[in-house]
């Protein structure tokens, strides 16, 4: 069987290169996959749920001719739906209940070759922007255990870091792929809205926001991805601008000058840590040196209404979510089924009116008017991912008195003492103060990547975000394939590695 050091050096695109001449298989790369999991698993709780024997036999079947055949891939479980199999979502009501088909784009990963050795860890309902649920407890960051890998895609990203597998799915709807990017060390790529399928279950995802794609050490890998399952399926709502040429040529190929706006200035919470301002600056003079044009500038847009519409939307969402849930299950919707925080924000969501709904939608379309503008000046916006390194685990948990207050509203079922008490309030301030870059362009549909360029003193990875314009994927991937150049991280390992 192939040694860990050696699965561990090749990435996705190497391993299908490999499988098609002949050299592997796709099956002793699943094993090498499955000894990984069993050695790092119990330590970083990445992997809820295991399907090796299945895998084996999907392996057996794997097609060499295809792009990333016999690639071993995890699964977040959320959204994406696997035949006979459940997707969790982090939930209790799900954990068990089984799915009828595979969703559109894990047939399209199938027929990528890609091989789906089991599901990762998420929040409930992928809510948080880090990976605590009480269903199966915390993910850990493979940097420090004692860190978070982000969220919701936290128990990917520590799976890939920890070199379980090459690449690993995440959605992401408020920087769900770009968060644990940052916090592992990892590149984190969210294409346009309506990039990807959605179907057949859902038409779009938390009003548009959320949209699925992978977490990878090379930026290669997350392009050939995306050229093997972008585009809308059948009956999808709207569709992105389609790319003119494979990704996977634009990593290759070296960009023209850009025009570059840079800004740590938090776009809607309120502090920044140095360690991030220091990893914007010294990224935007790397991309000076680089030949790119670069100069401070921040999108103008209405950062409080923004916030208080996304919010909105999220709790209207997360309540239609919940009542799915119970739906699914056959059983009246309980608090019981739910984790304290999700029930509040869902009643939070019942107490909006229609019109609330609409005037909120109303407002992040126009700021998506506004931000046009400033992506037709620059073609490149860069920021922090985050506002702080990655945080600690339980850190942005609710406090004691935070939870008993939910608990009272709860056991109530008071929708109307929620918004007296504020609870959600300085919840959702806690959590955009964390990420205050990413929500944004969730609402207002750019493309965005998270690029491992600094680690901080500690050894803790520093993200840096980078935004362009709505189907802009070709200019962030040349900006990538140079940014890697550059500076190589992918064979940077965590401690103990």
């Amino acid at each position: 069987m192939i040694s860990f050091d050696d699965y561990r050096r090749l990435d996705g695109v190497a391993m299908a290169e490999a499988v098609r001449r002949g050299e592997l298989s796709a099956a002793e790369l699943l094993e090498a996959a499955i000894a990984r999991i069993e050695a790092a698993n119990p330590a970083l709780n990445a992997v809820v749920r295991k399907r090796y024997e299945r895998a084996r036999v999907e392996a057996a079947r794997v097609d060499v001719r295809a792009p990333l055949a016999g690639v071993p891939f995890l699964v977040k479980d959320l959204l994406s739906t696997v035949e006979g199999e459940p997707t969790g979502s982090g939930n209790r009501l799900l954990r068990d209940l089984v799915m009828p088909a595979d969703s559109e784009l894990v047939r399209r990963w199938r027929a990528a070759g890609l091989v789906i050795a089991g599901r990762t860890n998420t929040p409930e309902f992928g809510l948080t922007p880090t990976t605590e649920p009480l269903l199966y407890g915390a993910a850990r960051n493979p940097w420090s255990h004692a860190h978070s890998p982000g969220g919701s895609s936290g128990g990917s990203a520590a799976a890939v870091a920890a070199g379980m597998v090459p690449i690993a799915s995440g959605g992401d709807g408020g920087g769900s792929i770009r968060i644990p990017a940052s916090c592992c060390g990892l590149f984190g790529f969210k294409p346009s809205r309506g990039a990807m399928p959605t179907g057949p279950l859902f038409g779009e995802v938390w009003h548009g926001f959320s949209i699925e794609h992978a977490l990878t050490r090379t930026v290669r890998d997350s392009a050939a991805v995306l050229d093997a399952t972008m585009g809308a399926d059948a009956g999808a709502p709207y569709a992105a601008p389609p790319r003119m040429r494979p990704f996977v040529e634009e990593v290759r190929t070296e960009p023209q000058a850009l025009r570059i706006a840079f800004t740590h200035e938090p776009l809607w919470g309120h502090e920044v840590h140095p360690d991030c301002v220091e990893g914007v600056r010294a990224s935007a003079r790397l991309l000076e040196s680089l030949g790119h044009h670069v100069e401070e500038a921040t999108p103008a847009h209405d950062r409080h209404a923004c916030a208080l519409a996304y919010l909105t939307i999220i709790a209207a969402e997360t309540r239609a979510e919940m009542q799915a849930a119970a739906r699914l299950a056959g059983r009246p919707l309980h608090r019981r089924d739910f984790e304290p925080a999700t029930y509040s924000l869902g009643l939070l969501g019942r107490a909006f009116t229609a019109s609330a709904y609409a005037a909120a939608s109303n407002t992040l379309q126009l700021a998506a008017r506004a931000m046009a503008p400033f992506f037709e000046h620059y073609d490149v916006l860069l920021t922090p991912t985050l506002a702080t390194p990655p945080a600690h685990i339980g850190a942005l948990q609710p406090s004691v008195l935070e939870r008993r207050l939910m608990r009272l509203v709860n056991a109530l079922d008071a929708s109307w003492l929620l918004a007296r008490l504020d609870v959600a309030g300085p919840l959702a301030a806690k959590t955009f103060d964390y990420i205050p870059y990413t929500p944004l362009f969730n609402a207002t549909g750019q493309p965005a990547m998270s690029v491992p360029l600094h680690w901080n003193a500690a050894g803790l990875p520093i993200g840096m975000h980078f935004v362009s314009r709505l189907g802009g994927e070709a200019t962030l991937f040349r900006l990538a394939g140079q940014l890697e150049r550059a500076r190589p991280w992918a064979e940077r390992r965590p401690p103990g590695d």
